[in-house]
């Protein structure tokens, strides 16, 4: 369905396929280990048995408030992958879930196993800090997903009555609450499920929980008074309430609501052409990208609130980070980078890809990150799993519809190439079949060849993103050197294509040095190393120091090498630092004079790998001698 303010689409995931020496293993650990690993969780905790409504006061392990959103983005996770891998036994334990979500709806078309069977009489009276419409919106995600992969409309057509149940119970109207989500997700959601149905009432209602959101008198406060709580644990700001979205400056409060906010704010402002909407977004995007994220991509500074700080506030050790944060600024980029076509939201995208999204899952697919510092004394470690269990199935489900997320067309008239993996990608431009081969080590290398496939000539225009981060960048189309216009981040090649024909784009990849803002205190006098999209750091387990005392000279060469023995295959950065002598501070917290240090050796690994040998200190940021 065509939004009219959205200037790309992307490609349905039947369409795109991801693999090659740097993707290919996550994408099949995440099938192969990660998917059921998270089921059997959810199995063990009783998460899954929580719908059957067996549950009865006085038993053990009542049913959580948010445990249908992890069961559910389980499934949306699993859909994606029937979608592009048909297998039996998945695909058996997929329907078998959704039938027990269909067969908890009440008659009424309400769907919540906590205030099904621990608290019905409390049913929509506290939107604010209970879960129910942040569930319902994890449980829209997974019908649309379910359906779009198998063809089946039952569970479709479940969450369209609980949607309808929704509709019925909010809204400005006579009658109707004026709620709206504690936590926001319900919004993008229903803007989904209005595109898989073209049910036109389901995008009015995403629009009015946007548009009530943060207006006077505070409905939190309202719902509050008539259950007799007079407190509120958190300012306004943690909720997103402080004032309608349209007057909000800066990215406040909790990072994830924050982030499923804005994509929701952006879905809305897609569908509807709102420009004031897209002007919040812009402004809020600023907010994030430009002042509160950390080089990583990730988002969220403070553990209190799991919320972002002021503008600078970027702390190391101490960084919430968490990893569904990452995933929703994600979303976020995606949504911008649709609505504008402009690379630079797709640079963010890739960043907070490769550098936030990853680090939460460790090469097996077993273990996770709940929050994500940039640096360790070596207690951080990777957990199977979580008592609020929101990371694990939330990475899972991104992993298997990466597709997603590599290439969008404007039209007929252009296919934009976002991400760099080994694959292909089917587009219909012009009433022509358009098929793009790539075949790159990226982002070990910065060689992408492209081969375009065609059942006859076709114009159209190629459009190759030139990353941020890359100063120099050369283009061949047939083996000859071509010259492209680069707008918005992105190597226009408009021409008319041949079946064969073959397009190789080379981006320069030398390590850098970055450099934080001098006002971010944490960073100051500090260097990150990053090489292409990935962000370096120093692994306690490499190097005869605590990582955090090494001190890198500004004249230190460093060099890329690739160690095949390593971790799977990677590039690693290696040098010469120092660090400081062990001699007075042995046995002392202070010593005056002079530190003397000693040389060492130092190699750095990408940061979305860290953690998958032994534990032991780590650090981003190093300061400079």
């Amino acid at each position: 369905m065509a939004a009219p303010g959205r200037k790309l689409s992307p490609l349905p995931l039947t369409q795109v396929t991801i693999g090659g020496p740097f993707w290919g293993p996550w994408v099949e650990a995440n099938r192969r280990a990660s998917l059921p690993h998270v089921y059997e969780a959810c199995k063990n905790t009783g998460r899954i048995d929580a719908l059957r409504l067996q549950w009865r006061p006085g038993d053990p392990n009542p049913p959580h408030i948010f445990w249908d959103s992890d069961v559910a983005k389980w499934l949306e996770a699993a859909a994606y992958e029937l979608a592009v891998h048909p297998d039996a036994a998945l695909a058996q334990r997929a329907e078998e879930t959704a039938d027990l979500l269909i067969k908890a709806q009440q008659p009424d078309g309400y769907l919540n196993t906590h205030f099904t069977v621990v608290e019905p009489e409390k049913r929509w009276t506290n939107l604010r800090d209970w879960h129910e419409l942040y569930c319902a919106g994890h449980l829209i995600e997974a019908a649309v997903a379910y359906f779009e992969a198998t063809g089946r409309r039952n569970l479709l057509d479940a969450l369209c009555r609980y949607a309808d149940h929704i509709d019925a119970t909010f809204g400005p109207e006579e009658g109707k609450k004026r709620g709206y989500p504690g936590h926001e997700e319900l919004e993008l959601a229903l803007v989904r499920l209005y595109r898989a149905t073209g049910e036109a009432r389901y995008l009015r209602l995403a629009e009015y929980f946007i548009n009530e959101r943060g207006r006077q008198p505070h409905y939190y406060d309202l719902e509050a008074q008539a259950r007799g709580d007079t407190r509120r644990w958190m300012p306004y700001e943690y909720w997103q309430v402080h004032k309608p979205v349209r007057e909000q400056e800066e990215a406040v409060g909790h990072a994830v609501r924050a982030m499923y906010l804005c994509s929701g704010m952006a879905d809305v402002a897609a569908e509807t052409g709102d420009a004031t909407l897209l002007v919040a977004c812009r402004r809020l995007w600023r907010s994030v990208t430009e002042r509160k994220m950390y080089v990583t991509g990730a988002v969220g500074a403070r553990h209190h609130g799991e919320a972002f700080g002021d503008d600078w506030e970027l702390p190391n050790d101490t960084a919430y980070a968490e990893t569904c944060a990452a995933i929703g600024l994600v979303f976020f980029a995606q949504r911008m980078l649709e609505l504008e076509a402009d690379g630079r939201y797709a640079d963010v995208l890739e960043r907070a890809l490769y550098n936030g999204v990853l680090p939460g899952v460790s090469l097996d697919g077993r273990k996770f990150f709940y929050v994500n510092p940039l640096a360790s004394g070596g207690r951080h470690r990777r957990q199977p799993f979580f008592d609020c269990a929101c990371c694990p199935p939330n990475v899972a489900r991104l992993l298997a519809s990466l597709g997603r997320y590599a290439c969008g067309t404007e039209g007929d008239k252009a296919i934009y190439v976002h991400l760099y993996a080994t694959g292909e990608a089917i587009a219909a431009l012009g009433g022509r079949r358009v098929s793009l081969t790539q075949a790159t080590g990226y982002p070990w290398d910065g060689t992408v060849d492209l081969a375009v496939g065609l059942d006859g000539p076709a114009r159209f225009e190629l459009a190759l993103r030139v990353p941020g981060w890359c100063r120099k960048h050369a283009l061949r189309v047939n083996g000859k050197a071509v010259a492209a216009p680069v707008r918005k981040g992105y190597a226009r090649l408009r021409r008319t294509w041949n079946d064969g024909d073959r397009v190789t784009l080379i981006l320069a990849m030398p390590v850098e040095r970055v450099e934080a803002n001098p006002v971010v205190d944490a960073t100051a006098g500090k260097v990150a190393l990053q090489r292409g999209p990935l962000v370096y750091c120093l692994e306690g387990c490499d190097h005869r120091v605590d990582v955090r005392t090494i001190r890198l000279p500004d004249r230190a060469r460093l060099a890329a090498r690739f160690d095949k023995r390593l971790l799977g295959g990677v590039t690693v950065i290696e040098g010469k630092a120092v660090a400081p002598a062990a001699g007075p501070w042995k046995d002392r917290l202070y010593a005056s004079g002079p530190a003397k240090t000693v040389p060492v050796a130092i190699r750095a690994v990408p940061y979305c790998l860290w953690d998958n040998r032994k534990g032991g200190t780590m650090a981003v940021w190093l300061p400079r001698a």
